[in-house]
C-alpha cells in the first residue's frame, strides 16, 4: 500500500477515495454503476433527510374496479376520507420538499393531507410526469377482475404485477423503472443529501418501482410487493438511495 508521503506526490492528499463496486445489468437494474469518485470531505457526513412514501389514496376508478394508468380521475368520498386519516397520524412529521405526478389523485391526496394535518401550505411541491402511474394501455377503463375471467389468473398476475411482461400499447413495471429510478437518483436524492425529508405522493406501480431500487429487490420478487391505501413508509437511506432501516405507519 502506498505511503503518505507518496499520497502526497500524487497529488489527491487530503482527498478521500471511495471505491463503489455495486454491478448494474439490464436483467437485474437493481443497483447502478460502480463508480470511483475522489471527494473532499468533512471529518463528519452530513446528515441526510429521511424518504416518505405515500400512495394516492382510493380513486373513483379504483372504487369501481377499473384499471385507470394515465386517465386522469379524481378520489372517492373514501380516497378523501383517508387521506385525511393520514394527515392526522403523520401530523407530527416534518418535511421540506414534495414530490406529486402529474395527476389529480395525487394532488387531491396531498391537499388533503396537509389540511387535516395542519401542515405548512409553503412547503416546495414539485409536479413531475417521472413518477406518473404504469399506462395500462390497451386495458385502460377495463374492468380487472372481468380480465382475470378472460385471461385466466397466471397471465392476469402477470399482467397486473409481472416485471417485464408487455401489454399492448401500454408500459410494462420495467419501463416505469426506468423513467421513475433515475428521476428519483438524479432529483430526490439531491435534496435527502441536502439534509431535506422528502414526501413522495404517488402511485401503486410508480413507487413499486422505487422501492425495487431502494431495497434492492430481484426481478422476481418485486411481483410480491404491493404499496397499500393507508400505507406510509418511512426510509433512513444511504448516499446511493438504498435503504438502510424502514418504518410503516398504516392508517
Amino acid at each position: 500500500m502506498a505511503s503518505l508521503s507518496e499520497f502526497k506526490k500524487l497529488n489527491i492528499w487530503p482527498y478521500r477515495l471511495t471505491v463503489r463496486t455495486s454491478a448494474f445489468q439490464a436483467g437485474n437494474p437493481g443497483s447502478i454503476p460502480g463508480k470511483v469518485t475522489n471527494n473532499i470531505m468533512n471529518t463528519e457526513d452530513k446528515k441526510l433527510g429521511k424518504l416518505i412514501l405515500i400512495r394516492h389514496q382510493e380513486s373513483e376508478w379504483n372504487k369501481l374496479g377499473k384499471w385507470t394508468g394515465f386517465t386522469d380521475v379524481g378520489l372517492s368520498q373514501d380516497g378523501i376520507n383517508k387521506a385525511k386519516e393520514i394527515g392526522k397520524r403523520i401530523k407530527d412529521l416534518k418535511f421540506e420538499k414534495i414530490y406529486i405526478s402529474t395527476l389529480k389523485r395525487t394532488k387531491e391526496t396531498l391537499d388533503n393531507i396537509l389540511s387535516s394535518g395542519n401542515f405548512s401550505k409553503g412547503v416546495e411541491t414539485i409536479i413531475s410526469k417521472e413518477l406518473n402511474e404504469r399506462d395500462y394501455g390497451d386495458y385502460t377503463g377495463m374492468n380487472k377482475w372481468e380480465v382475470e375471467k378472460t385471461v385466466g389468473k397466471e397471465e392476469f398476475l402477470k399482467i397486473r404485477r409481472g416485471w417485464d411482461h408487455k401489454i399492448p400499447n401500454g408500459e410494462s413495471l420495467k419501463m416505469v423503472y426506468e423513467r421513475s429510478v433515475p428521476f428519483f437518483l438524479d432529483k430526490i436524492m439531491s435534496d435527502i443529501k441536502e439534509g431535506k425529508n422528502v414526501l413522495i405522493v404517488a402511485h401503486g406501480n410508480s413507487i413499486r418501482s422505487l422501492i425495487k431500487y431502494i431495497e434492492n429487490i430481484s426481478n422476481e420478487d418485486i411481483s410480491k410487493v404491493e404499496m397499500n391505501f393507508g400505507d406510509v413508509i418511512i426510509y433512513n437511506l444511504d448516499n446511493e438511495g438504498h435503504f438502510l432501516n424502514k418504518q410503516i405507519i398504516k392508517v
